[in-house]
This record gives structure tokens, C-alpha cells and sequence, in this order.
């Protein structure tokens, strides 16, 4: 396998038609002003050593050797040894409430916020396991299908806001739906944590978590919010304007629902953890999902790359030492060697 280490400097190559058109340029440039002085026939009686030729062939020959210079600066390298790595993993998918009660601050800096921190944490400490993520209002959508790029998993959680779903409500239902299309036909174990307010606006949400429990998915569930509740903050762009009201003008204050997601947790064959504002409780989460049994996979990737970028040095090398024979105008010592010229008897 080949690949390049560093493949940005490739940019640099960019140079190679800039300087082009600039030799061009000066060509032309040289050829009208010498023009001016007078015939060419009288310059080639004046120089008749003079070639034209030989300028343009040291340009290609430098823009060669800068080429390799550009090429082994990218660090090319092959994959030198084939190995076997063996993993044991779970598949996980985080359901996440991204409804507008979830910017309630009774957890700080809010409940989105607090559950996306600590999701991020999580997926820190995973190992071997593949992740995915669906977020939910009054709807559900697909996030991320399930991966074991966790880089790609922070980068998409750290995007997520109250705007990423533009319909309003909680259905919890349709996010376990989502939740079991995503995994397909894996045969490893399978788990969904759900983390929400709670309140389910869809029904038949307990219906949908014995049919994923079927197929052998385990549902635990995230309770965000505390138990006296919290306004939920309405927002012109970055700056707070007020807090929801309902129509009477009242103050609607957003509290957490633990029936239904202790429910779904039973159902599920899972735990309920209640969020507060030390723990959102993905730890106590984590340690119960540790004890799923783990299936071992088997991926064969290149393990260890050696550099080749010393090949390209030396045919930068090469070029560079073949171009000033070629080109030898300004070095005493090189003007004593003509390979161009025959030697007059």
C-alpha cells in the first residue's frame, strides 16, 4: 500500500505554471527589446556562442528537480507489513433529544449542552466499539450512521443544536425506529441510550422498545432535567429575549418525565439514570453496557509505513547536478567543459 504522509504540500506545486507563465512572459518581453536594437541576424554574427535554447532546457530541467523536492517533502511511504488486528466491540447509538426544552439551564450550561459534553467524554474512552447517532424532536433523523471513526462522531455532536430538527415535539418512538434501522444486520450486541426531558409527544413508544428488544437491543435511557424544572430560554440569535410562554402569557416551565423513561428502561432491559448537575450518568451507563458481551471482530489494515521520500531527493539531486553542465555561463570552472560544443582540430 502507498500513501503520502503529508499530502498539503502538493499545494506547492501550484508554483510550477505560475513560473511558467513568468518564463514565458519574459521571453517574450526579451524578443521585443532585442528587436528593437536591431536584426537577429546581427546578434547571431555578434554571439554566435549564444543559444537560446539552453535557458528554457535548465528552466524544465530545475522545475523537475523542485517537482521531486515537492513530492518527497509529502513524505511518500508504503505499507510494509499486513497485520491482523482483533477487536471486541459493541454497536451504540445515542438518541438525543434536541427539542427546544432542552435548553432549560436547571443543568448547566443546559440540558443539550451538558448531554453533549458528556457524550463526548464517553466516546473518549471507547474501544473497539462503533457508535452512531440519531436526533429527535417531533421527529427523528439520522445523524450519523453507525462508525468507529470517532473523530467524525465528536466533530457531528459538537454541530448539533435545537435547530437541527426543525419540528418540534419528542418522539421517542420514532427515534428508536431510526435507532434500529441504523444498526442493519450486525450480528454484534446492540444497545440505544436514549437521553431526553422525557415527555413523549408520539405514543407507542413502549411497543416500538419490546420490538427492539426482540432483536436484541438493550434501551437504556438519560433523564435531563431536575425535578422542580426550569423555563425554557428563547433566543434572537446568541441573545436570550425572554423565556417560552403559553398563550395566557404564563411562564412555561419544562420538568422532566421519569415515568415513561423509567418504562422504557424496563421494557428495554436496560437502567434509568437521572441527570443532575455533577453526573448526567453516561458513566454509571457505561459501566452497565461494559458488561454486554462484547463480539470480536477481526480487520487486517497496513500497520507499519517506511519512508521512501529519499528515492525522490535523489532524483531531485540528479537533475540539479545535470543542469549545471548543461548550463554553465557564470562557473570558470565548469566553461572549460563544453558537451555541447565538438572540439576544432
Amino acid at each position: 500500500m502507498f500513501r503520502f504522509a503529508h499530502i498539503y504540500y502538493f499545494y506547492l506545486l501550484l508554483l510550477i505554471p505560475v513560473l511558467v507563465t513568468m518564463l514565458v512572459l519574459f521571453l517574450i518581453w526579451r524578443k521585443r527589446k532585442l528587436a528593437a536594437f536591431g536584426e537577429r541576424t546581427v546578434f547571431q554574427q555578434l554571439m554566435p556562442d549564444y543559444s537560446t535554447g539552453k535557458p528554457v532546457f535548465k528552466f524544465i530541467l530545475l522545475m523537475i528537480a523542485y517537482a521531486f523536492i515537492v513530492i518527497a517533502m509529502a513524505e511518500p511511504q508504503t505499507g510494509s507489513k499486513l497485520e491482523k488486528v482483533h477487536r471486541k466491540g459493541i454497536d451504540l447509538v445515542f438518541a438525543l433529544d434536541v427539542s427546544n426544552s432542552m435548553l432549560a439551564m436547571d443543568i448547566k450550561p443546559s440540558r443539550l449542552e451538558r448531554a453533549k459534553q458528556d457524550i463526548s467524554r464517553l466516546i473518549d474512552r471507547l474501544e473497539g466499539d462503533r457508535i452512531g447517532m440519531i436526533l429527535f424532536a417531533g421527529k427523528a433523523y439520522i445523524q450519523l450512521p453507525i462508525t468507529s471513526d470517532y473523530t467524525a462522531a465528536k466533530l457531528m455532536l459538537a454541530t448539533v443544536n435545537t435547530n437541527s430538527v426543525p419540528v418540534q415535539g419528542t418522539a421517542i418512538s420514532d427515534a428508536i425506529e431510526k435507532a434500529m434501522g441504523t444498526f442493519g444486520q450486525s450480528n454484534r450486541s446492540k444497545a440505544i441510550v436514549i437521553i431526553t426531558d422525557g415527555e413523549d409527544h408520539q405514543g407507542g413508544v413502549l411497543e416500538q422498545v419490546e420490538a427492539s428488544g426482540k432483536t436484541g437491543i438493550v434501551t437504556y435511557t438519560i433523564g435531563m432535567g431536575l425535578p422542580e424544572g426550569a423555563p425554557i430560554p428563547v433566543y434572537n440569535g446568541d441573545v436570550q429575549t425572554g423565556f417560552k410562554k403559553d398563550r395566557d402569557g404564563t411562564t412555561i416551565i419544562s420538568k422532566l418525565d421519569e415515568t415513561i423513561l423509567q418504562q422504557i428502561a424496563s421494557v428495554g432491559k436496560g437502567i434509568y439514570v437521572r441527570a443532575n448537575n455533577s453526573s448526567t450518568g453516561l458513566e454509571k451507563i457505561f459501566d452497565d453496557i461494559n458488561k454486554i458481551q462484547k463480539v470480536e471482530i477481526e480487520t487486517k489494515q497496513f500497520s507499519d509505513y517506511e519512508d521512501r521520500f529519499q528515492y525522490f531527493i535523489a532524483f531531485s539531486l540528479i537533475f540539479l547536478i545535470f543542469e549545471l553542465f548543461v548550463y554553465d555561463r557564470k562557473n570558470q570552472w565548469f566553461s572549460k567543459f563544453k558537451p555541447f560544443e565538438k572540439e576544432i582540430i
